[in-house]
């Protein structure tokens, strides 16, 4: 009898997934019909069980009319921002230019070395209209273009590394560049010295944007990165992760789980890592590790490697599992696996991502 009652449920899940569908919220592709498709399996056998590497607990459903769900949280929003192009700004993380501004708003943050052992953030937004301050803002390196490429997002910078100039100057990214744009897009602060003083906003942005006729909707192919679970992934088969730290050699970061509300909190520099605007410190749901290789050019620059496969880390509710990333084809995405092939599936909120050179350098406790 439990036996039956464990199989209706898992029937029930799996009709749910199915009913609904995508609708606006996404390009009806035969890869993301795949994904679906997979994803569906895959939140079935969590239900019943089969899936060692990630546990799920049942969420609370509640009415949503009218929305649509997120492609870089997974969680419901206006369909006229879901259905939105985001931007990805590349913000300065130097102790001389911390608390960043609006660092709290972004959805996505990636943090990847750039030179001396410092790291640079990229963060993704997508609800961006009222922010009347964002950055400090950054030049680009080239890897961060094919990040930014795999969410179909506009990219913001200021200025950039030569080694990206042949990417930035092509029609394969559409980017907006303070080199280029400032006093109209962009703007300097009285507050900070150069270079370390360059912002721009929302109203800035969308501006920006439509200056340069660049596209406002998704791509009709855009295939979306991540896959959001209907039920709570708990990773209960994972090891204890109430503390991770990337092993970043200059800001030396770290994230504390709190239990309270499921979230990792940010400290950076000895000290918890805050937005200017708000005073908030920053938090996050997901948390994904991203083992790289690369290769130094010679004068500080790196080269990461974006294509091809690796392992990493995928974190969340105080747990970790190991994982696996693979990336086909340059302006692809990557996707992230368990151990046991399957794409993972991840809770809906924040996620932050850690460009990782050397995987030795990771503590988890």
């Amino acid at each position: 009898m439990k036996k039956k009652r464990l199989v209706g449920i898992c029937m029930a899940a799996i009709l749910l997934l199915s009913g609904c569908g995508t609708g606006t919220n996404e390009p009806d592709t035969k890869e993301n019909t795949k994904r679906e498709t997979e994803q569906t399996t895959t939140v079935a056998s969590l239900v019943l069980g089969d899936n060692d590497q990630q546990g799920t607990t049942a969420k609370e459903n509640e009415s949503h009319e009218g929305m649509i769900k997120s492609k870089l949280t997974g969680e419901w929003i206006d369909p006229e921002k879901g259905n939105r192009r985001p931007i990805a700004v590349m913000l300065n993380n130097i102790k001389e230019a911390i608390p960043q501004s609006s660092i709290e708003a972004a959805d996505i943050v990636y943090e990847a070395p750039v030179e001396g052992g410092i790291t640079r953030l990229m963060g993704i937004y997508e609800d961006f209209d009222d922010l009347d301050k964002i950055g400090s803002v950054r030049s680009s390196r080239l890897y961060y273009c094919y990040f930014a490429k795999e969410f179909d997002a506009v990219y913001v910078h200021w200025g950039q590394a030569i080694y990206a100039q042949d990417l930035l100057n092509s029609s394969n990214i559409d980017n907006l560049n303070g080199l280029e744009l400032e006093g109209s897009t962009f703007f300097r602060s009285s507050d900070r010295v150069a270079p370390h003083n360059g912002y721009t906003s929302g109203d800035r942005l969308l501006a920006g944007i439509e200056k340069k006729g660049y596209r406002t909707d998704y791509n009709l192919d855009y295939k979306q990165k991540f896959l959001f679970s209907d039920e709570e992934v708990t990773l209960s088969n994972g090891a204890s992760a109430k503390k991770v730290t990337p092993g970043y050699a200059v800001n030396k970061p770290w994230f504390e789980y709190q239990e309270s509300d499921g979230l990792y909190y940010r400290y950076q520099y000895g000290d918890k890592q805050v937005d200017k605007e708000t005073g908030n410190q920053i938090a996050y749901k997901n948390i994904i590790m991203q083992t790289v290789d690369y290769y130094d050019y010679g004068d500080g620059y790196y080269y990461i490697y974006t294509t091809g496969s690796g392992n990493g880390k995928y974190i969340t509710n105080g747990k970790v599992i190991d994982i696996t990333w693979k990336k086909d084809t340059e302006f692809g995405v990557t996707r992230y696996y368990d151990t046991s092939g399957k794409e993972i599936l991840i809770n809906p909120g924040k996620t932050w991502v850690c460009i990782i050179q050397n995987a030795g350098n990771i503590s988890i406790e």
